[in-house]
């Protein structure tokens, strides 16, 4: 059952902002050059509630343009993150995918940073899509990944483990800047997805 308007453009993003300022927040590394253009940014879909913020501390003189799905849980996130001031793209790269990419590309090009949860909106958990890889290696787009991790919160029984952070809980945020290779095949990209998600869950 979707929720209203009232709670997803109101009160989900103000509760939002309010977690996420209490949050003891460590970036590592403190100082890292951060692409100034044609960047992706990215977190698993269970960490979600620091992600989205995050990506505008991260870049806070850009607009950040959302990748949300087009499901009820999808309409959810987008208004809330409408209200906090992102632009929308919505889709997947299971429905709407071609429009998704061209949509992403035109956002990428006018300077906006595309913030999406790799994984989402239906797993598998904490490992990257092809289409997102693909786009990336085909443009020469850097992706930011943030490895999010919190010290306490609560965590739901879903595919995605998707974590609540209480209030106050340290925090702590590895970044990895990605240069994709060129692939010249769906093997490459299936083992290098492989790779990734082993390299970032041991990160």
């Amino acid at each position: 059952m979707p929720l209203s308007p009232l709670i997803s453009r109101h009160l989900i993003p103000f509760a939002l902002k309010l977690l996420y300022a209490s949050l003891r927040i460590s970036v590592i590394p403190k100082i890292i050059q951060l692409p100034d253009k044609e960047v992706i940014i990215t977190f698993w879909h269970g960490k979600m509630i620091t992600g989205w913020l995050l990506a505008q501390r991260l870049f806070p003189e850009k607009k950040i343009t959302a990748v949300v799905s087009m499901s009820e849980d999808g309409k959810t996130l987008a208004d809330t993150l409408e209200r906090l001031g992102f632009s929308l793209i919505r889709g997947s790269s299971s429905k709407g995918g071609a429009a998704v990419k061209q949509a992403m590309q035109k956002a990428l090009q006018n300077g906006n940073i595309v913030a999406l949860t790799p994984d989402g909106p239906r797993g598998p958990a904490n490992q990257f899509k092809y289409g997102t890889l693909r786009l990336a290696s085909e443009n020469h787009y850097p992706l930011v990944f943030a490895e999010i991790r919190h010290k306490k919160s609560w965590t739901l029984k879903s595919w995605d483990q998707f974590e609540i952070p209480k209030p106050f809980s340290e925090t702590s945020v590895q970044l990895h800047l990605i240069h994709l290779p060129a692939f010249e095949n769906e093997a490459e990209i299936e083992s290098y997805t492989k790779q990734l998600a082993i390299q970032l869950h041991h990160a």
